[in-house]
């Protein structure tokens, strides 16, 4: 049996995209799909005193259809600084801020001119935070046919997956007669989110990875071990 997933490599994402790579084998990164800007892709959401906030990378205009390996960061240096000040503003008072920032802060000063550069280098962090040992593909490295359903198909079939696991998210697309007609079993994942300390008031579910681990450190690994258990 060999479990896949098959994700965009989002911008800091949250714990359930880390969940998921707990759960599989391989990691297929989705990186030669349409990049989304109301997507994740290059954004996703910290806690402030005023509620939830965009941590947002600055991305150069460019085709209608560009996609997420073609997506260029901005030239412009002081969304970087505007950045990491959002980030010491909200949580320069964390248990473990002043041990994980300046290495935050060292992928985002390390001269990324593609979005998924610096999408990669947080996601190989997090990794290694998580402790997360899972063999990653690039999808764009694969030789692969068809579109949509048909795409994932021939992705699984090239990695030699038999089981391929997704979110709920994909229920309104995933057409899951033709993974069974390829043999490929569907899963679906199931992500109880946890609660841990916070900054700022009441918890807010679904953040960055930031969050957890400003606010735990190096018990962010074990925070998200905890959804296996209640699973």
């Amino acid at each position: 049996m060999k479990r896949v997933c098959i994700h965009q490599p989002d911008f800091v994402p949250y714990l359930g995209f880390f969940h998921r790579l707990l759960l599989v084998d391989l990691y297929i990164i989705f990186d030669d799909v349409q990049f989304l800007r109301r997507g994740w892709h290059h954004r996703d959401k910290i806690k402030t005193k005023y509620g939830e906030a965009w941590l947002t990378l600055s991305i150069q205009k460019g085709l209608q259809d560009q996609k997420i390996n073609e997506t260029l960061l901005s030239t412009q240096s002081a969304w970087i600084e505007s950045n990491l000040n959002l980030l010491v503003e909200n949580y320069r008072s964390a248990a473990y801020f002043d041990e994980y920032f300046p290495r935050v802060s060292g992928i985002y000063q390390s001269g990324y001119t593609n979005m998924i550069d610096i999408n990669l280098a947080f996601i190989h962090f997090f990794l290694d935070v998580f402790e997360i040992h899972v063999e990653t593909l690039l999808s764009s490295k694969i030789y692969s046919l068809g579109q949509n359903n048909q795409r994932l198909v021939s992705l699984l079939k090239a990695v030699g997956g038999t089981h391929y696991l997704t979110g709920t998210g994909s229920r309104a697309y995933l057409d899951e007669q033709i993974f069974i007609d390829n043999g490929i079993v569907v899963e679906w994942q199931e992500f109880p989110p946890p609660v841990y300390p916070q900054l700022h008031g009441a918890f807010i579910p679904h953040l960055s990875c930031l969050d957890v681990l400003f606010n735990c450190g190096p018990g962010a690994k074990d925070v998200l071990r905890s959804c296996l258990v209640a699973k």
